[in-house]
């Protein structure tokens, strides 16, 4: 859960083996709170299935509703609790999402309705959320993989398995939250539109958010905002980059129409809601309609909202009707997001949690994901240039191989980039200490140049087939160190390689080693290393960061 600012303490933690109905009460509250909090963030990422920035906005509103339903709810009775929060969802339901989640809530309380016992358990619980999932796939006439619809069958299937042995709530929202935010991050992958704007799913997001919120309702937690960091976009992005919504397409049907149908014709028949189904998919698209013969909720993107309530009366009478203007609502999101350009911006390209979280504390504005063995390409880093609102915008490509590429994207962006030819890692973060906001892109130049050269750079990472090098022969799987050029040291261990890579890198000029460990290594080796390091060279001060970089055990700066 490291998305949110969760300051939970867990000695003081009630651990809970069931919900009651009071706890369900609880749980949908701290749902309610975790959105309030985080709407607007959340309709920061909202493209699909049209950028109008309002997913969070519409997800907390239908979540209100639920929670105004369970306060004229006398008992605590679980089916009591479930009628509340499933009529609540239905009726307050607002936009796509909204009407998505009250179907996922619809399927989560048919479940719990139907027990006999007093109590919920996580089994329980992980069978309601699965029936939520396809219930809430059953109300989409065309589902689309990528959407909250993907993270919550996603969850559901993950929680299942979790439920068999975590029986405390605490331990099994957690475990769930976790599975949430991993398929999220990869929702981008799914669907194009997320990928081209450089977000995940509004929805996905929203979705994970309500999950949050119920373990901080479990736990008495405050719901806090979410950090809007790499993490929570894509996982090529780093906090301060507004999402770009210039080149995703016009939107085609141009009207939100939503109503509720009630009093409906006694000659009406469930074959009339499906053909009142059928002629609304004629109308638009982003079609639900769903409910029985005595309420009937229809939400659709139209540019003939008319004809789709001509069509709903012949059903019956029309309440809570709505009708909001995308076109609208897309120019005011668009332009609710303009922030003033900044004379100079800088992209960095990295890979590794810790980082990149080095790269955005340095003030780096974007960090496209990648390094040796994934290079990203020139167009993927004129896009992260693109998304930059600079003026003036330095690349740091960080390794030798992405160089070419860094250049290239010059010619396809209309902003002044310039490349700043780091082949490390640990020349990329020392270019970022140098950088001056104040200074002129020229000086700005001059000192990065004279950072990458002031530091030696390292890596241990391991052979991947036999091969011959200067005056070593490599087995494949064997560990090797390598400066700048060439393989410089090799063996059987990584620690026994770092530290000989270490000894012959290091001068009598060297002040500083600093050591990046991999998502490899355990904390508890790299610490010990580091330890060694100390007593090995008493005159440098001896750094070890957590980089979580793949590939490579250990990058090595030496300064």
């Amino acid at each position: 859960m490291d998305k949110i600012k969760n300051k939970t303490n867990k000695a003081e933690l009630q651990m809970h083996n069931a919900l009651t109905g009071h706890t369900l009460r609880k749980i949908f509250a701290g749902g309610a709170a975790a959105l309030e909090k985080n709407k607007v963030y959340i309709d920061s990422l909202n493209v699909f299935p049209v950028p109008d920035g309002d997913t969070g906005t519409n997800m907390m509103l239908t979540m209100r509703s639920v929670l105004r339903e369970l306060e004229t709810c006398e008992s605590n009775d679980l089916a009591a609790i479930g009628e509340a929060i499933a009529r609540g969802g239905l009726r307050g339901a607002r936009g796509n999402s909204g009407v998505i989640i009250s179907q996922i809530f619809k399927g989560v309380t048919t479940e719990i309705r139907q027990m006999k016992s007093g109590a919920i358990t996580t089994k329980v619980f992980a069978n309601a959320m699965d029936a939520g999932a396809r219930i809430a796939y059953q109300a989409v006439t065309v589902p689309k993989e990528g959407t909250m619809l993907t993270v919550i069958r996603t969850m559901a299937a993950e929680a299942k398995s979790i439920a068999r042995k975590e029986a405390t709530f605490e331990k099994f929202f957690t475990e769930v939250i976790k599975k949430g935010e991993e398929i999220l991050a990869q929702t981008p992958e799914m669907l194009p539109i997320l990928k081209k704007a450089g977000v995940v799913d509004a929805g996905g997001r929203g979705l994970v958010t309500i999950f949050i919120g119920f373990l901080n309702g479990l736990t008495g937690v405050e719901s806090l905002e979410e950090e809007t960091s790499a993490s929570n976009t894509t996982t090529d992005t780093a906090e301060g980059i507004q999402p770009s919504f210039e080149d995703l397409g016009d939107i085609e049907f141009a009207y939100c129409t939503e109503f509720m149908i009630t009093n409906i014709n006694k000659a009406a028949t469930t074959a009339n809601i499906d053909f009142l189904r059928e002629k609304l998919l004629a109308l638009g698209d982003s079609v639900i309609c769903i409910g029985d013969l005595k309420l009937i909720k229809v939400h659709l993107h139209t540019n003939a909202p008319g004809a789709a309530i001509t069509e709903a009366l012949t059903l019956g009478e029309i309440i809570n009707l709505k009708v909001d203007n995308m076109l609208q609502q897309n120019r005011e999101h668009r332009e609710s997001r303009k922030i003033p350009e900044k004379a100079q911006g800088i992209v960095a390209v990295a890979a590794g949690d810790g980082i990149v979280g080095i790269f955005k504390d340095l003030g780096v504005d974007y960090v496209v994901k990648g390094g040796q063995t994934m290079n990203p390409s020139a167009d993927e880093i004129a896009r992260a240039c693109g998304r930059v609102h600079a003026k003036n915008i330095f690349v740091f490509p960080n390794n030798k191989n992405i160089l070419l590429a860094a250049r290239h994207a010059q010619g396809l962006v209309d902003k002044n980039l310039i490349v700043i030819p780091t082949k490390s890692i640990n020349e990329g973060i020392a270019a970022c200490i140098s950088f001056n906001a104040e200074a002129t892109p020229e000086e700005n130049t001059d000192a990065f140049l004279e950072a990458i050269n002031s530091v030696k750079s390292g890596a241990v990472t391991y052979a991947v087939r036999n091969t011959h090098l200067g005056r070593f022969d490599i087995k494949e799987g064997e560990v090797i160190g390598l400066d700048d050029k060439t393989i410089i040291a090799k063996g059987k261990k990584v620690e026994e390689t770092t530290l000989k890579l270490i000894e012959k890198m290091i001068d009598d000029n060297s002040v500083n080693i600093t050591l990046f460990f991999g998502s490899d290594i355990a904390e508890r080796e790299a610490y010990g290393l580091q330890d060694k390091l100390t007593g090995k060279y008493p005159k440098c001060e001896v750094n070890m960061v957590s980089g979580g970089q793949p590939v490579y055990y250990y990058l090595v700066s030496i300064e």
